[in-house]
């Protein structure tokens, strides 16, 4: 059984919960004279009441104290997924810090040893795209004329441009995250790290090769995430009138003979109009 009944007066507030065959009155007395909280001005000045409030967290270490005073064997282990920082932090970044501070909050809260560590994602094409905008070059071939190891400090340069802006940014949204013992992707400790990792699983036999279609950039010769094919709002969803149809195979070839029936041509082509006019299909690596 549970029953929940609260109630308030102009002087005080009560709470009562029963559960089971315990009894819990809660009173707080909101007497003028008596408050827990002090009264906030209507028009106080908020930003300087953060300021203050944020300076108190980092004079007192509060963050740190959340941490030491819990045990080492309740851990919670928590790394913060890496923001690329060769840009300002904005809007969805501020969300998504606010849904993991308060789950971690919530496990320390629950007398769990949480650190909170932050990171910073140095790989991958934002980096190097940001680094080719700021040196006025494209492609590999201007890379390799400027140089692959000039090019590769640049981009060491530029993954770390805005970690400043986005300590500060990090601290005015009052999260609560281990920057000082950041950890980057680009340290030769942490890539040693993943490469055994990797290893782990492929000894484990749960590596396997397989084949998907991806998006490519003609441009930067490489795949590309669906996370990169929205940098710079680039990309587009258009129409096409192309189709792809498949023709039925009546003479296999010999090197399709272990193929199990039916046996299918697929054509893929910008003209379907011209198709009903086709009298068979021509293949050939020259065609």
């Amino acid at each position: 059984m549970e029953l929940s009944y609260s109630t308030s007066t102009k002087h005080c507030f009560f709470f009562i919960m029963i559960t089971g065959k315990s009894l819990i009155l809660f009173a707080t007395s909101v007497l003028a004279n008596r408050h827990i909280y002090s009264e906030v001005d209507p028009n106080a000045d908020i930003s300087r009441l953060e300021k203050i409030t944020l300076n108190f967290w980092n004079e007192k270490r509060i963050f740190q104290q959340s941490v030491d005073q819990r045990s080492e064997k309740n851990r919670f282990v928590f790394y913060d997924g890496p923001p690329f920082a060769n840009g300002r932090p904005h809007y969805g970044h501020l969300l998504t810090g606010y849904v993991k501070d308060t789950y971690a909050r919530y496990q320390t809260m629950q007398g769990r040893r949480v650190e909170r560590r932050a990171g910073w994602d140095c790989h991958g094409l934002p980096a190097e795209m940001a680094t080719e905008k700021e040196l006025n070059i494209s492609g590999k071939i201007d890379i390799e004329k400027y140089g692959v190891t000039k090019f590769n400090k640049g981009c060491r340069e530029t993954v770390l441009k805005y970690v400043s802006a986005w300590e500060s940014y990090v601290n005015r949204q009052g999260r609560w995250v281990d920057l000082e013992g950041a950890y980057r992707t680009m340290s030769l400790k942490y890539m040693e790290s993943v490469f055994w990792a990797f290893k782990q699983l492929f000894l484990k036999g749960l590596v396997y090769e397989a084949e998907r279609v991806v998006p490519y950039s003609w441009a930067c010769q490489s795949p590309l995430s669906n996370f990169e094919t929205r940098l710079d709002n680039s990309y587009r969803i258009k129409t096409s009138k192309a189709v792809t149809i498949s023709f039925d195979l009546l003479d296999k070839p010999k090197r399709l003979e272990n193929l199990q029936p039916p046996c299918k041509m697929l054509v893929w082509t910008t003209t379907p109009w011209t198709l009903v006019s086709n009298l068979a299909l021509a293949v050939g690596r020259d065609v």
